[in-house]
């Protein structure tokens, strides 16, 4: 009897304390739940999700060719492709003629010149004056030349920069897209979980009800639930922002209708691990853009040395100009001859005659006056007056104050730097894809550890359910094995979908196109 009495306060005692642990924890959790309301509240705030809504679901690859053509950074390096091509038809240009034309109409008032005779005059006149200049540049000391290379050049650099940005695009796009995979895959765990939460919950009443259980398990598996439902809330938050991190990559505004598809993407591409990392250093020297772009820099820098140093040389052009005139001015001064006596006599002997002396006199018109001009008609004028120059012009280089020389210094100097930056870029691809690599093997070998872990906490879990079936372990025991487990699922989904990610890194170091990853 007296030992019925002691097991029976031994009992009553661990009820006592059951219950003690089990209100304090059920204190804290409603707290948690009004945490998990206030997070509810927050989604649908942001969200706005319709249930009867149709979305359309994206897969990683419409992703990546979408941001291809709406990307701001791609569209920012199209623009600077376009610059560089308008450099390389500016160079081109250097090769062809200049042609100019120039007009000009000008009043004059008081002692200014007359255009047509020359003579200063007292006059208010207005002068026109029109030109069309041809010049060529026949030898610039191989400047032109030079720099149609270099624009040519630049625009392979602006080539090889977009090509860097669509591939860094890429990944962004796959790691923002993995990411929103990862989350959803956590939130259906989650899920899947409290539904067996839920029903361990109607067990253990019927349990408790039968006197099997004491209530504070049935306390303590409410708590679960409490909690379980808050980490759901939490995780749909955070697919709710990695879509919306998603979305502004793709520039898509439409985050309540935006969504991904969510299934059959797994792990491929695992052959790229028997590579060595020193061909995977090869293959990236000769694919990846960061060491093309710095190579193509270097020669960019030897032409701008060749440009400097061609101002040393003398420059050689011809120019051909046609000019006319016009003005409303008389254009001279005529005789008037009187036309009854056209000719008389000069009043002065223009000679004598030989042996005689006899003086000579001749004949000259009769000028009774003067008359002025006026102005030829306009296109007249413009035909009178018109004339043409041409000729070579040479120009030699002697003294500047130094500035062909320092301008030649500066780009020796930039040249050097150039290549130093080139041996880096090498340098820290070739630490980038071992570092690439190092991470792709920790990833599987930290995505086999996590499978095999969920696989025991699977085994734990259920070993778990067994004894706590028939009592023999309490519901805070279970909880916990229970939570071990998800948790072990979890950490399943952010190591594959991280060694997915790893392995994509990888391949586009080798050289794979972006449209030719494998999910």
């Amino acid at each position: 009897m007296e030992s019925t009495q002691t097991t029976q306060g031994k009992a009553l005692s661990y009820a006592e304390e059951s219950y003690l642990c089990v209100a304090i924890r059920i204190k804290t959790h409603r707290g948690r739940i009004k945490i998990m309301k206030r997070f509810a509240i927050v989604i649908a705030l942001v969200t706005t999700w319709s249930a009867g809504a149709q979305t359309k679901k994206w897969t990683l690859q419409e992703c990546v060719e979408y941001a291809m053509s709406n990307n701001i950074s791609l569209k920012q390096s199209v623009l600077d492709q376009e610059l560089a091509r308008l450099d390389k038809a500016d160079a081109v240009g250097a090769y062809l003629p200049n042609l100019n034309g120039s007009m000009s109409n000008s009043w004059n008032t008081g002692l200014t010149q007359n255009v047509t005779t020359g003579v200063l005059e007292n006059q208010t006149s207005r002068n026109s004056s029109y030109s069309v200049t041809a010049s060529i540049s026949v030898f610039q000391g191989l400047r032109n030349l030079r720099g149609l290379q270099r624009a040519k050049l630049n625009s392979l650099a602006a080539q090889y920069g977009l090509e860097k940005m669509q591939d860094d695009i890429a990944l962004f796009v796959a790691n923002a897209f993995l990411q929103v995979l990862t989350n959803k895959a956590n939130v259906a765990v989650l899920e899947a979980q409290n539904q067996v939460t839920v029903g361990q919950i109607e067990r253990t009443q019927e349990l408790v009800n039968a006197g099997v259980l004491p209530e504070g398990d049935l306390l303590e598996i409410q708590a679960a639930d409490a909690t379980e439902k808050q980490n759901i809330v939490a995780a749909q938050n955070g697919v709710t922002l990695s879509l919306i991190n998603l979305a502004q990559l793709l520039q898509i505004r439409d985050y309540a209708n935006f969504d991904i598809v969510d299934q059959g993407y797994d792990i491929l591409g695992t052959e790229i691990l028997d590579k060595t990392p020193q061909e995977l250093v090869t293959a990236a020297q000769e694919y990846r853009k960061e060491v093309l772009i710095a190579e193509t820099n270097v020669t960019l820098a030897q032409k701008d040395l060749q440009i400097a140093r061609s101002a040393y040389l003398p420059s050689i052009g011809a120019f051909l100009n046609y000019n006319t005139r016009e003005s409303d001015r008389f254009s001279g001064i005529t005789t008037l001859i009187d036309s009854d006596n056209p000719v008389v006599s000069t009043p002065d002997p223009i000679g004598f005659v030989d042996g005689s002396g006899a003086a000579v006199y001749g004949f000259a018109p009769n000028i009774i006056g003067y008359q002025e001009v006026a102005a030829k008609p306009f296109q007249e004028q413009l035909y009178l007056n018109d004339g043409i120059s041409y000729g070579v012009q040479m120009n030699i280089p002697i003294f500047n104050g130094n500035s062909t020389r320092n301008n030649v210094k500066r780009s020796k100097l930039n040249l050097m730097r150039r290549e130093l930056l080139l041996e880096q870029s090498k340098m820290d691809l070739e630490s980038t894809v071992y570092q690439a690599f190092v991470d792709a093997k920790g990833a599987l070998k930290s995505y086999d550890a996590a499978v095999k872990a969920m696989n025991s906490q699977q085994l734990a879990y259920q070993y778990a359910q067994q004894r706590y079936d028939v009592g023999l372990i309490n519901a805070f025991d279970f909880s916990q094995s229970k939570t071990r487990y998800d948790n072990a699922v979890i950490d399943v989904n952010r190591a594959k979908y991280d060694y997915i990610f790893k392995l994509k890194v990888l391949e586009l170091y080798f050289g794979v196109p972006v449209s030719e990853l494998k999910f």
